[in-house]
């Protein structure tokens, strides 16, 4: 009995990993009760790369147009570079409510929620930020214009993380 539990628990904690890894998520922690006295408590934890850092400026600086060639370049270059401005402290910067994995679209293969240039309405979905097999509507907090989309469709992103900017 004690073997064949073992082996249930090895599944449990794969299938955690498993989890962790899909969402990307740096931290599950579960506490699964078998009776009074027997439990497993397991905390799986990954240490997040350094290639995608959250955006922090250097110094703040103050915020600059980009010029019609890097926005034509902007989709193509890494998504570590970015403007010497600091999106997230942009006043219309629409933020990440959660951890999860940001789609531009309602299904793969349809149309864009909005584009850059798009006027969108208070309450209006911008995209949808995926989180435990959840899709999470992010409305526009307010009526404008689409400035800037700066996450791309299937990214992860993180609590607070600027997904796109409204003016």
């Amino acid at each position: 009995m004690t073997e064949k539990k073992h082996e249930s628990d090895v599944a449990f904690i794969q299938a955690l990993a498993e989890l962790l890894r899909e969402n990307d998520l740096s931290e599950l922690r579960v506490k699964r009760d078998y009776a009074d006295n027997d439990s497993l408590d397991v905390r799986v934890s990954r240490i997040q790369p350094q290639a995608a850092p959250v955006h922090v400026p250097a110094a703040p600086s103050a915020p600059a147009a980009p010029s019609p060639a890097a926005a034509s370049h902007a989709p193509a270059a890494a998504p570590a570079e970015a403007p010497s401005d600091d999106p997230a402290a942009h006043p219309g910067a629409v933020l990440s409510p959660m951890v999860g994995t940001a789609y531009l679209a309602p299904e793969p293969g349809a149309a864009d929620f909005v584009k850059t240039g798009d006027q969108v309405s208070e309450g209006q979905t911008l995209m949808i930020v995926e989180a435990m097999k959840t899709m999470n509507h992010i409305p526009a907090p307010r009526a404008g214009t689409v400035k800037r989309i700066l996450v791309e469709d299937g990214a992860p992103v993180e609590f607070g993380a600027p997904l796109m900017i409204l003016e």
